[in-house]
Parts: structure tokens; C-alpha cells; sequence
């Protein structure tokens, strides 16, 4: 994900710089990674007439806005509200991003950014709740935690206007050794109270891994980015020398991993699997629709794999543990997954602004989609409950294909080393994928 300071959940596409007048090519994507084709871009893409009385009712309401308004509002400040409402309005992940965000989200596919180190999402009462701290970051040092309700950022209500969490994202960052003030509401607690921070550089290694014990990794991925699988890569291989070069089980952690870039996710489960369909996206346009396959060759020799879930386990991460349940190739342990089954993609404007658009929902290989439901672990852990940790809670989500109506529940976020345990226990009884 993609970890700036604080972002929104995406599971992403990037499209290269509009240009008027002429057609871009889609950015190279690894060998592994099929590239979408025919990426068109605003300027290329054919306009759609927009009925009269469509337009007299905008021109109506612009005006009135103008002349009626407690205060004097710029044309552009006023056309840049109607951008954001635009896109705000149509699901918790399109949104129109300045110059500024659309950086924000450019530095967080790359892992390096200045900020607190926090992944946060809307919920359906418009607050901004923490999904996860990143690993080793202020806040996770500071000791925030998945559903923490921010009520303030020093002192200002986060995310004023339409910007929600992309706003709140910006608010959240700053220059290096900054002190920054979060006033947030713990689920149980009577009372907010104030974590104090101070922001700094942060290089998000997003693989890490430990050996249990001979013949038993540890991996954990805490988001993807443009070098997840690359380091997914060399950790396995470090893992295996470690084991005189034969790992017979892994335990994946994937708990509270926000997601991130779809190449990235793709290349991570092509690592585990010998052939087959990782992943499909469906979209209206033709460069929505691909289909992902693994190349030969497992990288884990076919060690027996428990991946470990949450409700913090989103987008991509659920990408690949679909991928590795549905190719049995892993058994998944925890609790119920957030449940983001949609792509965005990132089309930039002409003057260094950006539209992020949900433009295809995906589909694992055997074609279910996640979208507003998750997935149900094969065995289950109770975590810390927190409302408003599941996609379907969000205002405004896409509706999902297996969708059920709940209400506003819980879901449950699985801390600790006791969960590894579990996992290793299985794996050694040879009950793991």
C-alpha cells in the first residue's frame, strides 16, 4: 500500500501522464505481470453527450452557490469542490487527487515517505479510522491500533470537506522530526486521549522473515509496493539456505496488511505456485479485463503454507491469500477479511492532478469475487473487535456479488505471537496447505 504517511485502501493501476490530444502507453509492467492494453487517457477517450437539462441544473446550482453563499467562493475553488463531490460520491475509493495527493500516492508505491506510518480508511459515520500501524514506525511505537477512531490532528478535525482520507493523508504528513498530535477514541475507552509523534523519513521494508525452527519460516508482508516481490524473493531463498536448503512449512503473515499494487500481489503468488490463474479483473473497458497466470516454478519447494488473516488483511493481500487458498496451496487461520474486491486506477491530468477510479472488480481463480464480503478463514482466531473494519461498512461501497447485509458489525484485528504459534502447531501435523 503504498504506505505514505496515512492512505486510503487501493488496490492500484497506475496510467502514465495524459497528454492532450494523443494517446499514452500504458507504463511496462514486470515479465511476469501482463500490462493492460489500450490504457486510454481523458483526452483520448471518446465524449459522451450530456443531456441539456443535466447541465442547466449544474449551471443552476453553480450560480446559486455564487450569489447566495455566507461567504465569497472562487470559480476555482468552487469547480475543485465539484471535481472532489464528483468522484467522492461514487465509492470510498475513486477520488480526485491535487498535485500534492496524487505525489502522496506516487511515494507510497515506492516505500519512502515522510509521516507517521499509519494506513486509515472512512468509515460509514465519515470518521477516519486506523486500518494498521506499519510495521516499526512512530505509530506504531506510539502504540496506535487498528480502529482507533482520529477525532483530531492538532487540533483540526481530520479530513475537513470532501477530502476524507485522502485529506486526512495529507494532514498526517509533514517535514522530518515534526511533532504531530493525534486525539483518538480506543474502542471500550470512556474517554479520546492525545498520541504525540514525531514524524520522520520512513522506508517501509515491507518483507521481513525469521526461521521458528529448522525447516520452519516466517514471512510477513505488510504491504505491497514496487519491491515486494523482489525482497518475497530473496527472503525465501535466505529462508531455505537457513533450513540446509529445504523449507517443509511457512507461516504467511498477512495480518493488517492494507494491500497495495496488483503487479505486486500477482508476483508474490507466482512465487508459491507452479501454473494456474492467480487473479481476473473485469472492468467496462477493454484494458480492465486480464487475466493473471503463474509461471512455473515454486519458489518454496512446496512447503506447507498457514497464512495468517484479519480484518486489517485487505485488497491485494486478500489477492494472494485467495490465490494460494484456491490453488491449495495454503490453509488461512484467523478472522474474516476486510472484503476490497476492486482496482483502481490512477489516470494524471495534464496540470499534475490526478483521478483515482474504481475501473474493475476482481475475481480470485475460481471466480468469486470478495468484494464487500472477505474471506472466511479455514480456521478461525478471535482478535479485538472494532466496528467499521470491513469494506461493506463503508459509505457508498460497491455492492458485492455474495454481499450480506449485517449491518454496521465488528470486525476482529489478531495481535501477537500467539497466532504464529497456532499456525507452526498446524504446519507441524502436517495440516497446513
Amino acid at each position: 500500500m503504498k504506505t505514505p504517511a496515512a492512505a486510503c485502501l487501493a488496490l492500484a493501476l497506475v496510467l502514465p501522464a495524459a497528454v492532450p490530444a494523443q494517446e499514452a502507453a500504458p507504463a511496462p509492467a514486470p515479465a511476469s505481470v501482463p500490462t493492460p492494453a489500450s490504457a486510454p487517457t481523458p483526452a483520448s477517450r471518446p465524449a459522451r453527450s450530456v443531456p441539456l437539462e443535466e447541465i442547466q441544473r449544474y449551471v443552476a446550482v453553480y450560480r446559486a452557490i455564487q450569489e447566495a453563499y455566507v461567504e465569497p467562493l472562487e470559480d476555482k475553488e468552487l469547480m475543485r469542490a465539484a471535481l472532489r463531490g464528483l468522484l467522492s460520491d461514487l465509492d470510498p475509493h475513486s477520488a480526485y487527487l491535487e498535485a500534492d495527493e496524487a505525489e502522496a500516492l506516487r511515494e507510497q508505491t515506492e516505500g519512502a515517505y515522510v509521516g507517521i506510518g499509519v494506513e486509515i480508511e472512512q468509515g460509514n459515520d465519515r470518521g477516519i479510522r486506523v486500518v494498521a500501524p506499519i510495521d516499526g514506525t512512530p505509530a506504531q511505537r506510539a502504540g496506535l491500533r487498528a480502529g482507533d477512531l482520529i477525532i483530531a490532528i492538532d487540533g483540526q478535525a481530520p479530513g475537513e470537506g470532501a477530502g476524507g482520507a485522502d485529506a486526512a493523508s495529507l494532514q498526517l504528513r509533514g517535514e522530518p522530526g515534526s511533532r504531530i498530535t493525534l486525539t483518538i477514541q480506543r474502542p471500550g475507552e470512556p474517554a479520546p486521549r492525545d498520541l504525540v509523534m514525531t514524524r520522520e523519513r520512513i522506508e517501509v521494508t515491507s518483507v521481513s522473515s525469521r526461521l521458528l525452527e529448522p525447516g520452519y519460516g516466517y514471512l510477513r508482508i505488510s504491504t505491497f509496493q514496487e519491491d515486494t516481490a523482489p525482497q518475497l524473493r530473496r527472503q525465501l531463498a535466505a529462508l531455505a539456505r537457513q533450513s540446509d536448503g529445504k523449507l517443509r512449512g511457512l507461516v504467511l503473515d498477512l495480518r493488517s496488511n492494507p494491500g497495495g499494487l496488483l503487479n505486486a500481489a500477482v508476483e508474490s503468488a507466482d512465487a508459491f505456485l507452479e501454473d494456474g490463474l492467480i487473479v481476473s479483473t473485469r472492468g467496462r473497458l477493454s484494458y480492465s479485463n486480464a487475466n493473471y497466470h503463474a509461471k512455473a516454478g515454486d519458489l518454496s519447494g512446496g512447503a506447507g503454507i498457514v497464512a495468517l488473516v484479519d480484518a486489517g488483511t485487505a485488497s491485494a493481500a486478500e489477492v494472494l491469500a485467495a490465490a494460494l487458498r484456491d490453488h491449495d496451496r495454503a490453509l488461512l487461520m484467523g478472522s474474516r477479511t476486510f472484503g476490497k474486491g476492486s482496482v483502481q486506477t490512477v489516470v494524471p491530468l495534464d496540470n499534475g492532478d490526478s483521478v483515482k477510479l474504481t475501473t474493475a472488480r476482481y475475481y480470485t481463480p475460481k471466480g468469486r469475487s470478495i468484494q464487500a464480503r472477505g474471506i472466511a478463514p479455514d480456521v478461525r482466531l478471535r482478535g479485538a473487535a472494532a466496528r467499521g473494519l470491513r469494506e461493506q461498512d463503508l459509505p457508498g461501497h460497491l455492492r458485492g456479488d455474495d454481499e450480506r447485509s449485517e449491518g454496521y458489525a465488528e470486525g476482529e484485528v489478531i495481535e501477537g505471537d500467539e497466532a504464529v504459534v497456532q499456525a507452526l502447531a498446524r504446519l507441524k501435523s502436517g495440516r497446513g496447505g
